[in-house]
């Protein structure tokens, strides 16, 4: 577990953390699993395989109010040959949402990233109605809008600091 940097505008109630899956202990994992099950099966009422087996091998940012988490994000190394990161399954708890909470994720993400993985791109599929949320953040469409479990997507790029 690493401590994710303090965000000085915000909420000093919250707790941000770095964990790879292994370093979860199960109750952390399992509201980790229930918050976006619950928010990417239930509220958005799309039947998928969560469970993808990416997480095994992502770097996980959760924020906690009381030992409950509140908000999540992966984050995917490259793989193989490729030298992009990409990020996804980024949730918000609906109590905690429209504070600004995924606007900070998002910039801790990339501030680990730039860090860690210093020549790659960061990729992102988008919800197509968070096309100009990401947008704000430095992300560009790179492709083609297109479904994914009957959700409208598109793909984003943005290139960290040190590849720009």
């Amino acid at each position: 577990m690493k401590k994710a940097n303090q965000h000085p505008n915000g909420f000093p109630e919250l707790q941000w953390c770095w964990y790879r899956l292994e370093e979860m202990a199960p109750v952390l994992l399992y509201d980790m699993l229930a918050l976006r099950e619950a928010i990417f099966v239930v509220e958005q009422t799309c039947i998928y395989q969560e469970l993808d087996g990416r997480d095994k091998s992502a770097l996980h940012l959760l924020v906690k109010h009381d030992e409950t988490v509140v908000a999540c994000l992966r984050v995917l190394p490259p793989v193989e040959t490729e030298t992009r990161v990409r990020v996804g399954r980024v949730a918000v708890s609906s109590k905690w949402r429209k504070r600004g909470i995924a606007r900070m994720m998002m910039i801790e993400a990339i501030e680990k990233i730039d860090l860690d993985y210093p020549s790659s791109d960061v990729f992102l599929d988008a919800q197509t109605y968070l096309q100009g949320f990401y947008e704000t953040l430095g992300f560009k469409a790179c492709g083609g809008e297109f479904l994914e479990d009957g959700i409208p997507h598109i793909p984003m790029q943005m290139q960290t600091s040190l590849n720009s």
